[in-house]
């Protein structure tokens, strides 16, 4: 069975950060992040880009700042050491992290410091995902099945059973009024009531799905691994498969003011499209480095998080400047 770079080191970071708690369960809570000259060149896992911020975060508990549409980047310090997983903004000041040991920060000054509002290492399960509706009500999701839901901002967060299946979930797709979450054996959750309640939908594949978008008026794409690609037009009710033309596992996507479709993924795959997602073109960046996410900055530039670290990329998002 074919496994992700970036799974096989969730794997790693996951069982040496649990044993770095079981003997030094104080130090590790209380540990800070460590700044780095390099660190725009370490492993990076998500980014977030609002309203000329973004920001990524990865390994080690890297956080990265630009606000010059990712043309350069500083680290802040945040609290705590572990694999950062996720971001998301809900605008230029408000943003949540999540990550392993169950880590979730919270920022309300646009990622310049960040507090660290819940964390359980003792579950053994990170966190992979993170998104809010509003100011109050969000969600956080990642292996083993774990949900947790907030509805005060994050101050307190419960846990609920989502599905009868422990599966990782490891993506939240937005459309509109509904929610999806994909993840691990082909798996795909509806709701359509803001996460009040979730159903399964029938799966197109029995692969894992990492990630998932939206493009408007009830299409939308989900793609994960050895390059499984599918097309939904019906709000998710059915799926075609779409040629990726690569057996890369695809891990990214993003939906560009020009109406560009842009997906991305391991070994330097990028899948360009420009006839609303229905057919691809694959490009190559040159060093073969993979990607873990994309995010839109200006008009000209898209934001790329991976095995490189951060770049800047150009040109529809393919080549880097």
């Amino acid at each position: 069975m074919f496994v992700s770079i970036r799974t096989w080191h969730r794997v790693v970071i996951c069982c040496t950060a649990l044993l770095a708690w079981l003997v030094f369960p104080d130090d590790l809570q209380a540990a800070e992040s460590v700044l780095s000259p390099l660190v725009d060149q370490s492993l990076l896992l998500d980014c977030s880009y609002v309203d000329g911020l973004g920001v990524a975060v990865g390994e080690r508990g890297h956080v990265l700042r630009s606000e010059d549409d990712g043309q350069n980047w500083e680290q802040v310090k945040v609290p705590t050491r572990a694999t950062l997983t996720g971001v998301f903004f809900l605008d230029r000041n408000r943003g949540w992290i999540v990550g392993h040991d169950q880590v979730i920060l919270r920022t309300v000054n646009g990622g310049k410091s960040w507090s660290l509002i819940y964390s359980a290492p003792q579950q053994e399960s990170p966190l992979l995902d993170v998104w809010f509706a509003d100011a109050e009500h969000g969600f956080a999701v990642g292996a083993y099945g774990r949900y947790l839901e907030t509805r005060d901002g994050g101050v307190h967060w419960r846990a609920r059973l989502v599905s009868e299946y422990d599966y990782h979930f490891n993506h939240i797709l937005v459309d509109r009024q509904k929610l999806f979450l994909v993840g691990e054996a082909g798996t795909i959750l509806r709701s359509s009531d803001q996460g009040g309640s979730w159903e399964p939908i029938t799966s197109p594949y029995e692969g894992s799905f990492f990630g998932g978008l939206s493009l408007g008026d009830d299409n939308l794409l989900i793609y994960g691994l050895r390059g499984h690609l599918y097309r939904s037009e019906t709000g998710g009710e059915s799926w075609q498969p779409l040629d990726s033309w690569t057996e890369s596992t695809l891990t990214s996507g993003s939906l560009l003011e020009d109406g560009t479709v842009l997906l991305a993924g391991l070994g330097g795959v990028v899948l360009a499209s420009h006839d609303g997602g229905k057919t691809f073109v694959l490009h190559m960046q040159l060093d073969r480095k993979g990607f873990s996410a994309l995010c839109p900055a200006d008009r000209q530039a898209v934001i790329g998080v991976g095995e490189f670290g951060v770049k800047r990329l150009t040109d529809s998002g393919i080549y880097p400047k």
